[in-house]
């Protein structure tokens, strides 16, 4: 234990001995807490949209109205006919059509039910669903204020009052933030040990090393211990930012953010010395650090749900760590999910971590 001593400080004096470092530390954090929640919004706004109103009616004239002051449409263009407002669709001006047909006031009183079409540029799949699915709250709404106006049957009498639970406002916040801590964990705690390690050997320091009677546990434990006190805190900081701009609190316990944070961490950081062992150039290292990274992300649930993927591409994620940790983080943050209850993502975290911890022992092999 004497030995690891000097060998940890040996690594936070290489650490801390440059600037660069230290402000990845801290500047990784704010950027994915701060700035990615606002530019990666999962909300879709500032809708372009052409209304053609053959009716003419105050209650045409209110509808539209209350499309172009729901804060989701901007009213581009009030057109006279279809190819009008067609021409603006594809020439990328507007992205809805509404169209309201002639006598559409006193069909609606006359018969409880009048028709109007909208056109959707799906070439955005996400943002033409969204879009159609706002502007039909939009009008589900306003026809629900004429029936309460009127007394009349013009809306189904059923009332469906939905509940949202763990996340009443609908805010994706709390559900993008931890799987952004998620990412920073990788991003830092894979990648730093892994080009420490490779650095070493380009500059033939690793082998001064090899020649010592330092074991390998002793050797792979300090190369990896500093990494994981750092990672805490990035974990500690994410979350203190979390709170301070987006007021995103974890709805559990934070000691068991923690713990599943500590797990997550050995597990990546021993990922990082496996490449590293197996690489002998920096690019080598940054090259299949990259791969690893990629294929994760795309395979965690962080770009899209893993429930919404085809059946074996389910079953080849539970080969991907980093989706256990992001359904731990989320289940904690939104849902406050118990440690019993997050036993399922536990077992597995504990299991990459032994065995990534294990093979970068053994694959360190002081005689090359």
């Amino acid at each position: 234990m004497k030995v690891l001593k000097y060998l940890l400080i040996k690594e936070y004096k290489q650490m801390f001995r440059g600037y660069l470092i230290p402000i990845l530390f801290v500047l990784v954090p704010f950027a994915l807490t701060n700035l990615v929640p606002r530019i990666a919004t999962q909300e879709v706004s500032n809708l372009d949209i052409a209304v053609i109103d053959n009716d003419h009616s105050s209650v045409s004239k209110r509808l539209t109205e209350k499309i172009s002051a729901s804060g989701f449409f901007n009213l581009r263009s009030l057109c006279g006919n279809y190819m009008e407002a067609y021409d603006l669709l594809q020439r990328g001006d507007v992205d809805f059509i509404v169209t309201i047909e002639n006598g559409f006031e006193r069909i609606l009183y006359r018969e409880g039910a009048a028709k109007m079409m909208l056109s959707v540029n799906s070439v955005n799949g996400m943002k033409g669903g969204l879009g159609n699915n706002y502007l039909t709250q939009i009008v589900m709404q306003y026809a629900k204020e004429l029936n309460e106006e009127t007394r009349n049957s013009m809306v189904s009498p059923m009332n469906i009052c939905p509940q949202f639970l763990f996340n009443s406002q609908l805010n994706y916040k709390p559900y993008m933030i931890p799987a952004l801590m998620s990412l920073g964990l990788i991003l830092l705690m894979g990648f730093l040990p892994a080009l420490n390690m490779v650095s070493e050997k380009e500059k033939g320091t690793i082998e001064q090393i090899n020649v010592t009677p330092v074991g390998r546990v002793e050797f792979i434990l300090s190369k990896l211990i500093p990494y994981w006190i750092v990672g805490l805190f990035i974990v500690g900081f994410s979350m203190l930012l979390a709170w301070k701009i987006h007021q995103v609190v974890p709805a559990g316990s934070i000691a068991l953010v923690f713990l599943f944070a500590f797990v997550y961490i050995l597990t990546v950081s021993a990922l990082g010395i496996i490449v590293a062992n197996y690489s002998d150039t920096l690019r080598q290292t940054a090259m299949l650090m990259f791969f690893f990274i990629i294929v994760f992300a795309l395979t965690s649930g962080l770009v899209s749900p893993v429930s919404s993927m085809p059946d074996w591409a389910q079953e080849v994620t539970r080969l991907n760590p980093v989706r256990y940790i992001i359904t731990s983080l989320r289940e904690i943050f939104l849902k406050g999910s118990t440690f019993t209850q997050l036993l399922p993502q536990f077992i597995p975290l504990c299991i990459y971590s032994a065995v990534t911890m294990t093979w970068a022992v053994i694959s360190y092999r002081k005689k090359q």
